[in-house]
This record gives structure tokens, sequence and C-alpha cells, in this order.
């Protein structure tokens, strides 16, 4: 089952320059893109900086509007993880609160959508217990504040904050990039274990070919906007066809997450 399906995707920024700001030009982040993603697998997005990777999955969540083109997502709750651990959680919140955002927003607007650190609410307190437990966070954790955390703790946090909602497809952008190497194979590992247990199918962006090798079943890889090389990951790794691709492949040194 295809749970996304994007034809022919563009988005187009204005380029402008000097103190007012005048239009000097067009970019196309995104240009063409077409892809599908099966339910349950996870999918690579990989590229350099500026490769239009973050901009595709904005479209993709509904953050962006494409200037042409068609997005398909057969679910009407996807969640994101972000990058950055310390600016995607908002400091002035607790724990709990932050966790709980999903059900809150969620709730009707009749009653209080306020998260509140105290609330009995059957389906808030104890599914943030619950999900503070899956992530391995004690439960503790829920009165406190996210700058006593450390910055893998804090991922944990965002990562349980967006399966709360029990979704079906998740966009992580960068979720391991700011954190050193053993605790981006804890998180990854972690990802792994949620995606078995609960079905979900991510969509992974990153610029690094370890981290996509380690987690993807599929991959698709960006320059200027377009996708010039897809495929299963073991195939596209092991014998690339885009000149592009092999030149990303020939400047890293690999070595393997133990699985």
């Amino acid at each position: 089952m295809i749970i996304l399906k994007c034809n022919n995707l563009t988005k187009i920024f204005p380029v402008t320059s000097g103190y007012l700001k005048e239009k000097t030009g067009l970019v196309k982040a995104v240009d063409g893109v077409s892809l599908n993603i099966e339910k349950g697998e996870t999918f690579g997005l990989v590229g350099e900086s500026g490769s239009g990777k973050t901009t595709l999955g904005k479209l993709i969540l509904g953050i962006l509007k494409p200037n042409s083109g068609s997005i398909e997502l057969a679910t009407d709750k996807p969640q994101v993880i972000f990058q950055d651990p310390y600016n995607s959680l908002d400091p002035k919140m607790r724990v709990g609160e932050i966790v709980a955002e999903g059900l809150v927003v969620g709730r009707p607007e009749t009653e209080d959508r306020r998260p509140k650190t105290g609330d009995r609410r059957p389906e808030t307190a104890g599914r943030v217990e619950e999900m503070l437990d899956l992530v391995r966070l004690p439960k503790g954790s829920i009165n406190k504040y996210p700058h006593q955390f450390s910055g893998g703790e804090r991922q944990r946090i965002a990562i349980a904050r967006a399966v709360i909602t029990k979704p079906e497809f998740i966009v992580c952008d960068e979720p391991v990039s700011s954190l050193d190497v053993t605790v981006q194979l804890q998180i990854l590992k972690l990802l792994k274990e949620i995606q078995k247990n609960f079905g979900i199918t991510y969509l992974f962006i990153s610029h690094d070919l370890r981290i996509i090798r380690y987690m993807c079943d599929k991959i698709a890889v960006m320059k200027e906007g377009r996708i010039v090389e897809e495929g299963p990951t073991k195939t596209v790794y092991s014998n690339p066809s885009a000149p592009y691709t092999k030149l990303l492949l020939s400047s890293v040194l690999f070595y393997e997450y133990s699985r």
C-alpha cells in the first residue's frame, strides 16, 4: 500500500537583495519531484545542504504549499521530529505538557485545550507516562523542563511527542545530526524499535550517508531540487548509477552501526 505519493512537485522561492529586498530572481528549491513511499517502510532522502530535502519534507507536511504538483498522503495526522532538540521544545513548558501537546490540540474547541502538567485525564496523563516509558525516560521527567535534559534525552522527548498521537507517518528531519555518535545510535535504534512495534512509516531526511544506509529500505538522492537517483538502499549503495551519487559515496568513510 502506498501511504505517500508525490507527483511533479515544484517549490519556487524569490531571490531578493538590497535594503528594500527587491526581487532579483527565482530559485527552484524543489524541481519536479515525484516519489512513492510504501506503508511501513523507511524511505531515505539524502543530499548535500541546499539540495531541497527539508523543503520537500515541509511540502509533504503541509508547512509549505507547492507552486505546482500534487501530494496524496493516506493519513490525516502526519508528525515530524525536527533536527534540533534544543529549539524544537518550548523551554517554558514542562515535559508532560510538551508530550501531551498532540492530544490537547486534538480536543474539541469547547474543551480547555491548554496542556496542563497535572491533567489527570486518562487520555493525557496516562498516555504521557506511557510515552515516557516507551522512550526510556523516568516518570519523574514529566514535571521537569527541557533545559534539565541532555541533547539525546530532549530528542527522546520530541519522539514521545510525535508518537503519542499514534501516527502512521513521521517525517524525521535530520533527527540525530546534532548528537554525538554514541547517542545517535541509541536514538536510531529507538526509532527502529518504535517502527517495528507500531508499523509507522518514516521519511528519513539526512545528509549522512552512513545513517541513511543503517535506517532506510529505499532512498532517493537529491541534488539542486531534483531526484537524481532512487531505489532500494542496498542497490544504490552497491551499484550507484548517477555520477552525483557516486561522488557522494566516494567521499564517505563508512563504518557500520551495530544492529
